[in-house]
């Protein structure tokens, strides 16, 4: 039993020994990080319900906070109305104009020519006396200008019956067709405007922090709620510059986390074509292998209960 102890004591030391002397050029180092989504605010309005807790799992679509919506719903109501208003006049268009609209218009006509007949025959009763030498050229003159405007009266007359009669024009309806048309775009945008002023999840993950509180008044563009989306967290490393031509985008690295014994297989989401650091034309050889680009490793699902931030090594090839 002694001999036995004392084997498994040195093979023990002798695993210590190999991963303390591992060349640390050989990994990537960096953390554990998921996406962040970061939900701002698209109105300056009063926060008024927070109903999830920061830390808690949601899915997409649930409601994360409410800004005050009254001010940009009185908005929305003025915009339906004008949405209605388009509609009514659209249709009055399209059913021309009323009987009673169009009998008003026959009785003026006739009401024309009489005016007509009278004119004229009090014309034709001043030329015979003017031609007597009874009356003057003036009183003639008068009751030919009455005459014309008698004439003119019914000419005009019988063109607004003839206009109601007819309906209303296509060059009318098109127009009255595209004030509808921007009316319910604008409706629409007002009501996407409303909608935006309920916060949701965009994807599943975990609310992280809620950086505003109730009864603020948040500022147009700020965060009022940020998610970590996904469910596993990816390792996001940072490869020296020796390593970069031996990885691309779909490679399997092993991943170290510390606390955990075993490593994990995990596919390379994402690598960066230029340098975090100074640029390599302004270094020498040794310099350049200093420089380090940032690479990102995909965790399988069955590492969706690791935690943010905690440091990650990346095995390089």
């Amino acid at each position: 039993m002694p001999t036995l102890n004392r084997l498994f004591t040195a093979g023990a030391l002798a695993l210590v020994v190999s991963a303390c002397n591992e060349d640390p050029k050989n990994v990537a180092l960096g953390t554990l990080e998921r996406d962040r989504v970061a939900l701002t605010a698209t109105a300056a309005e009063v926060l008024i319900e927070l109903p999830v807790a920061q830390g808690a799992p949601v899915t997409k679509g649930t409601i994360l906070a409410r800004l005050d919506t009254t001010q940009q719903q009185a908005v929305v109501n003025q915009a339906l109305a004008e949405v209605q208003k388009s509609k009514a006049y659209l249709e009055k268009l399209k059913n021309g104009a009323r009987e009673e609209e169009i009998a008003k218009a026959r009785a003026d006509v006739a009401g024309a020519k009489a005016e007509l007949v009278e004119a004229t025959n009090n014309f034709d009763r001043y030329k015979d006396l003017t031609a007597r030498g009874t009356t003057s050229q003036a009183q003639l003159d008068s009751a030919r200008a009455s005459k014309d405007a008698a004439e003119a009266s019914l000419n005009s007359a019988e063109q607004q019956h003839k206009e109601l009669v007819t309906g209303t024009r296509p060059e009318d309806l098109a127009m009255a067709r595209a004030e509808l048309a921007a009316a319910e775009a604008s409706l629409a945008t007002q009501k996407k405007i409303l909608n935006d002023l309920t916060i949701v999840a965009s994807r599943d993950g975990v609310l992280d922090s809620l950086p505003w509180n109730l009864g603020e008044r948040v500022t147009i563009g700020s965060p009022v709620a940020v998610m970590l989306a996904g469910d596993a967290p990816y390792a996001r490393v940072y490869v020296p510059e020796p390593h970069r031509v031996k990885i691309n985008e779909g490679d399997t690295l092993a991943v170290r986390v510390d606390g955990l014994e075993a490593s994990i297989n995990g596919h390379v989401r994402w690598i960066s074509s230029e340098p975090s650091f100074t640029p390599y034309y302004a270094l020498n050889q040794s310099d350049r292998a200093r420089l380090m680009y940032v690479a990102e490793i995909q965790l399988p699902d069955s590492a969706s209960n690791l935690p943010n931030g905690v440091p990650a090594q990346a095995v390089l090839p």
